[in-house]
């Protein structure tokens, strides 16, 4: 749910004022090919000549310069290769779509294009509708990777034909009306001129897209996030989290049915409902299919508190068949460690929240509301960055919760001899259950 900018070596190159025609792609060490690979690379310079760099998608299944499918139905595999020329200034420079085909003779050239960008940023190869044609789908962006195109394409008689479906944010291929035939799905980023929009796409036998669309909440142009979760009638919902000014982002649910693209939330006020800082994404909090959406709200206890002093609660809700919102779990949600602890339901508005702060621990205890007190220490959860600090915690009596990397999450259930009749302590499974690394 945390996401972490990383700035591209491309980018830093552009600020540091070098200006050639190389790529990310050029200054790695490419992957060795195999044996395969190198017989169609041949052949693909044989065409070109040598001056040419691979080109690999930066994301999705496929991150191979070289793709190995059957794209035109023949019971065989063509390739399809990704490169760009040599000795361009990167202004001039396109990367290329290669089609070769295979005989008994080896590999041959059949088609080449332009791709439409700089860079090649997903493909997804897929049949779509109740069209037996398998689809090339191709993403692309330009330079700065914000402006991205979508193109698809499919391979017949020794040709590319494309369809240019431009801009996007996200697409995907995926069966959204449960009809068992997929579509394709397309996000595209608002303007001044019309609000962001969400089309999906059917493709009939004859070869024709039909468009159903609707628009979202506004005209963002920046998305938080996209995902797929089960809705009550058991319809598959799209959940788009959408950037709405400085730091915070709402949430759009979008389905499909015979007549087309329809929304969860029918109205921007609907959709508003949904508005907290950008970290907090929606997610399946309990792994059932179903997403929710996080509110946060104020820990009891704190009312009189000032803003910088003020501790907060994750509230996780789902929508009901009318589409409104309803809460599902409370939980301590640190999107800093990247963390949930999901609230037992015993410890429905019976619990609050505070850090030790010389410890740098988080601990949940007890709370009566009738008196407004904190009563006793339910956990302690430690995020430890290091060996040495989870291993002196462990030695003290924590248990290990998850690790991530090299961090390790740890709790402590303080061990009570009296009795309670506020029936809240848990044990150490149930701290294990409700502990979710993000």
């Amino acid at each position: 749910m945390k996401r972490k900018m990383i700035l591209p070596v491309a980018a830093v190159m552009m600020l540091t004022g070098c200006s050639f025609g190389s790529s990310i792609d050029t200054l790695m060490s490419p992957p060795k090919l195999s044996s395969e690979q190198e017989q169609i690379y041949k052949a693909l310079t044989a065409s070109t000549g040598d001056s040419i760099s691979l080109k690999y998608p930066k994301s999705g299944n496929y991150l191979s310069a070289f793709i190995m499918e059957d794209i035109d139905g023949d019971g065989e595999n063509e390739a399809i290769v990704f490169y760009e020329k040599n000795g361009l200034t990167v202004e001039e420079n396109t990367p290329r779509i290669e089609v070769l085909d295979k005989d008994d003779d080896g590999w041959h050239p059949k088609d080449d294009r332009a791709a439409d960008g700089a860079e090649i940023e997903q493909v997804m190869i897929s049949k779509l509708g109740d069209n037996d044609r398998m689809n090339i789908i191709i993403g692309s962006s330009m330079l700065n990777r914000s402006e991205k195109n979508a193109t698809i394409y499919n391979y017949s008689n020794g040709k590319l034909n494309a369809a240019p479906f431009k801009s996007y944010s996200f697409f995907d291929v995926t069966d959204i009306d449960g009809d068992g035939e997929n579509e394709f799905v397309l996000v595209n980023g608002g303007s001044s001129e019309e609000n962001a929009k969400i089309k999906a796409y059917k493709l009939d036998n004859e070869g024709t897209f039909h468009p159903s669309a609707v628009d979202l909440s506004g005209g963002f142009t920046e998305f938080n996030g996209f995902s797929y979760g089960r809705l009550p009638d058991g319809r598959t919902g799209l959940y788009i989290d959408e950037a709405v000014g400085s730091g915070s982002i709402q949430t759009d649910i979008i389905y499909m049915e015979d007549n087309g693209l329809k929304k969860v939330f029918p109205t921007p006020e609907a959709s508003a409902l949904t508005n907290r800082p950008a970290d907090w994404s929606s997610f399946d909090v309990d792994s059932d299919g179903s997403i929710e959406i996080p509110k946060l709200i104020l820990a009891p206890g704190y009312d009189n508190y000032t803003e910088g002093e003020q501790m907060m609660l994750t509230r996780w809700d789902s929508v009901d068949p009318d589409g409104k919102l309803v809460p599902r779990y409370s939980s301590y949600f640190s999107a800093g460690e990247g963390y949930i602890f999901v609230f037992p339901d015993k410890w429905r508005n019976k619990v609050t929240v505070s850090r030790d702060t010389l410890n740098d621990e988080l601990v949940i205890c007890a709370y009566n509301g009738a008196t407004s007190e904190r009563g006793r220490e339910l956990i302690r959860i430690y995020c430890a960055e290091d060996v040495a600090s989870g291993e002196d915690r462990i030695s003290m009596g924590y248990m290990l919760l998850r690790t991530k990397g090299d961090t390790s999450y740890l709790a402590y259930i303080p061990q009570y001899t009296g009795s309670y009749d506020d029936d809240l302590s848990i044990t150490a499974a149930d701290a294990a259950i409700n502990f979710i690394s993000v």
